[in-house]
């Protein structure tokens, strides 16, 4: 977009929502100039080809072109969506990573530092209600996602994101970080 501000791309969208396909096709290639920007700054360090996450968010965009309140700001929205689709793909590859064993020597040498984060982990997690420590073990400890962890314990997504909310802000109330 080269400069344009928001109310020029919310007002190519705009249009393109009222059957406009040539509006459609200059949002996207303006959006997709926005998005490469932001995606190459954020996934240089993490082995992540950008250009994926372009593409993934445009298709986003496409499917849940519906979402957008076409009185409002487009590139916050835009930007939610590639965030989305980074933090995906930075979870697909961090559950497949191979990490040779000279890389984590120094970790491995380090079980007591280890022994003494579990008992920190153990006294965080003694203040929450059992529903509460289930969820923050699941997805803070355990790493899974909201969706995930929604299965395994049989709930649904929002009452998950709920009962996490809840009790990292019971764990930072108690060790006095409001």
């Amino acid at each position: 977009m080269n400069g344009a501000d928001d109310g020029d791309l919310a007002g190519l969208f705009r249009t393109s929502l009222g059957g406009d396909e040539k509006a459609y096709g200059e949002f996207l290639k303006e959006a997709a100039a926005l998005v490469r920007v932001w995606a190459r700054r954020r996934a240089a360090h993490s082995g992540l080809d950008p250009e994926d996450i372009v593409q993934e968010t445009l298709l986003a965009v496409h499917v849940k072109r519906h979402t957008w309140r076409n009185d409002g700001p487009v590139k916050p929205w835009l930007y939610a969506i590639a965030r989305h689709k980074l933090v995906d793909a930075l979870r697909r590859r961090g559950r497949h990573a191979r990490v040779g064993l000279g890389e984590v020597e120094e970790e491995l040498a380090s079980e007591e530092a280890e022994t003494a984060r579990d008992w920190e982990i153990g006294r965080a997690l003694e203040v929450l209600t059992p529903g509460q420590r289930s969820v923050v073990t699941a997805i803070s400890v355990e790493g899974r996602t909201i969706a995930e962890a929604a299965r395994s314990l049989h709930m649904n997504e929002t009452a998950v994101r709920v009962a996490l909310h809840r009790g990292l802000a019971a764990i930072a109330k108690r060790f006095g970080r409001e």
